[in-house]
């Protein structure tokens, strides 16, 4: 079959499969391997040159590792040093350990123990990231832990690639030349030399080299010589004994705090991400479904003992290393699967003669159903999850201790914003009552050594035990609308010596809290927006008094605005008009200062009455 035909029915199944998987919720690169395993040899038969295939796709693991180095900077690592290599060291070797152990438990040997273990150990970058962005949780302390594992598991599988080949005595085929016939010492000569030239090149010839590309204003030219980077580099490391994947990492790292960082992440990505929807393509391909037709029950049973014990052993590691049992549980359902790199460590396996095909087979497999019953394993863990904050949440709530009786300020929510009252009023040496109704929260803020209480605020009795009666001031920190306002409306109602301040998330939520009578309601990201504003201002050539005094004034007029046009909240066209009103008049007062100002200033654009009406507020 010609290339164009192969090209043809891949990309068919790839444009029909993804969406597919991808609309079901199971992600793209099940969606690749069900494409492949369905078009493949064992399936319907219409591509049956898979080695070919599954060689130049490779290519799409290389590219995957040059972005892994380019968004590697030392900065960054350095602020997931402890995740990273601690909890990700600790779950690679404890994992890899308790495999290969009980692979030599049943028989296996040292060496094929010792790489399946490894194998197993890891996990998809490529499977897990995307699932997390797509649920919310990329951000959060369980996603950084998970994020931080994978990134080293992805650092460590690439010297394994190089000394793989070299613990069976020979390279692996199309990974690098035979290093039989040179001695051990002119190996490691050519290793240091070509590590050493590929540093001082990226140092002084690939900056300058583009920079001088960048000044054409080529931008085909420049995605040219960003896979010309990853290729010669490449084709370096596999001259010298070494893989293609650890130069791709390499060059990679050497370019991560590169002006053009960014620029060779997008350049390269449509690549990388094409590539590597053929090497999963690949992988279904070559997944022997006579396996599965053969030994049914023993591969389920072992791909499901496979991943609990390997989500076992992830929980306990996460646990060790100060996760709490909600954050370690998600960790070890998104982790339980095998990954992309177990691929590929497989196939070296197999071609240095250290695995048999048949045992490569079955762990390519079972690698692949994990991938597919991830999604089943990240609800079980979504429902242990539930079930152990009902359990968490079900405890009393926390008695406040006496020293805090006295304390003239009671905060009600110690998020973000509340956080910081805190940390201010500490300085000042001014006690004060944190009550937050997470019991996870609380847990964990407790750690940085914060002094906080699990409660509700919205129950009167807890108010009291706080002694809200003897303090001066109640700030109203809570993240959710409805139940800040049900705080102030009992705090309102029971104590009302209290000065309440509030904190608002939005126009509408400040519109209701000025209603209830609090004068003192504070916009969550107003002053921010208003100091970016003033640093906006300075940047275009203003100078620092004037844009503050600028920012003031129309900090000052919007703040007035917003007192005034609370009557309107409940009629959408008076709230209209109101904001047109306003833009007019802001901008009738500022063109009023310019032309009694001494010096130009930048005029207010003739857009702001429409950019005024866009920001306001949604019925």
């Amino acid at each position: 079959m010609s290339l164009l035909h192969q090209s043809l029915i891949l990309l068919v199944a790839a444009v029909l499969a993804v969406p597919l998987f991808r609309k079901l919720k199971l992600g793209a690169v099940l969606g690749y391997l069900a494409a492949g395993v369905a078009v493949g040899p064992f399936a319907l038969r219409l591509i049956t040159d898979v080695q070919s295939i599954l060689h130049f796709s490779e290519f799409g693991v290389v590219l995957m590792l040059f972005l892994i180095g380019l968004e590697l900077n030392p900065s960054r690592l350095w602020v997931l040093r402890r995740d990273v290599f601690g909890l990700g060291g600790a779950q690679v070797l404890a994992v890899t350990g308790v495999f290969a152990a009980s692979g030599v438990a049943l028989g296996v040997h040292a060496l094929p123990a010792l790489i399946a273990g490894f194998g197993m150990a890891l996990s998809s970058t490529a499977f897990v990231l995307p699932v997390l962005a797509e649920r919310g949780q990329l951000q959060s302390p369980q996603g950084n832990a998970t994020f931080a594992i994978l990134l080293f598991q992805d650092l460590a599988v690439i010297p394994l690639l190089d000394i793989l080949p070299l613990l069976a005595g020979g390279a692996a085929a199309g990974h690098g030349p035979a290093a039989a016939p040179t001695s051990g010492f002119m190996l490691a000569a050519k290793i240091i030399v070509a590590l050493v030239g590929l540093v001082l090149a990226g140092r002084y010839l690939l900056r300058p080299a583009f920079r001088a590309i960048a000044a054409s204003g080529n931008q085909e030219i420049m995605t040219a010589m960003a896979l010309l980077v990853v290729v010669a580099t490449s084709a370096l490391m596999e001259k010298v004994g070494l893989s293609a994947s650890l130069g791709a990492f390499l060059s990679g790292v050497l370019l991560a705090e590169s002006e053009y960082r960014h620029e060779l992440h997008a350049d390269i990505e449509p690549f990388k991400g094409l590539l590597l929807g053929l090497f999963f393509m690949a992988v279904g391909m070559s997944a022997n479904l006579g396996i599965v037709r053969e030994r049914p029950l023993a591969l389920l049973g072992f791909v499901v003992g496979f991943m609990a014990l390997k989500a076992l052993v992830v929980y306990f590691v996460a646990r060790r290393f100060g996760q709490d049992r909600a954050s370690a549980t998600g960790i070890a359902g998104a982790l339980s699967q095998g990954g992309e790199f177990a691929f590929v460590l497989f196939g070296i396996a197999t071609a240095a003669h250290v695995m048999s095909q048949r045992d490569a087979d079955f762990l390519i497999v079972a690698v692949t159903m994990s991938m597919a019953l991830t999604p089943l394993a990240l609800m079980l863990g979504d429902r242990f999850i539930a079930r152990l904050s009902k359990q968490v949440e079900s405890r009393e709530f926390d008695t406040v201790a006496e020293k805090d009786h006295e304390n003239p300020v009671v905060i009600a929510g110690f998020g973000r914003v509340g956080q910081i009252v805190g940390r201010m009023l500490s300085l000042h040496r001014i006690g004060f009552t944190a009550l937050d109704a997470a019991s996870t929260h609380v847990d964990f803020v407790r750690k940085f050594g914060n002094k906080i209480y699990y409660g509700d605020a919205t129950r009167l009795d807890l108010l009291r035990s706080a002694h809200a009666e003897r303090a001066k001031v109640f700030v109203v920190a809570i993240d959710d609308m409805v139940t800040s306002l049900k705080v102030v409306e009992l705090v309102q109602h029971h104590f009302p010596h209290l000065t309440i301040v509030a904190r608002a998330r939005n126009r509408p939520h400040a519109y209701q809290l000025l209603a209830m009578g609090v004068s003192l309601v504070i916009r969550e990201t107003f002053e921010g927006s208003l100091t970016m504003a003033q640093h906006t201002l300075v940047a275009l050539g203003m100078t620092e008094d004037k844009a503050q005094a600028a920012t003031r004034k129309f900090a000052d007029y919007d703040e007035a605005r917003v007192r005034a046009m609370y009557m309107f909240r409940n009629d959408q066209q008076k709230l209209i008009d109101s904001v047109k009103q306003y833009a007019s008049e802001l901008e009738g007062l500022f063109a009023t200062d310019e032309q009694s100002s001494d010096a130009p200033a930048p005029a207010p654009s003739r857009e702001s009455p429409t950019r005024a009406s866009e920001s306001a507020p949604r019925p």
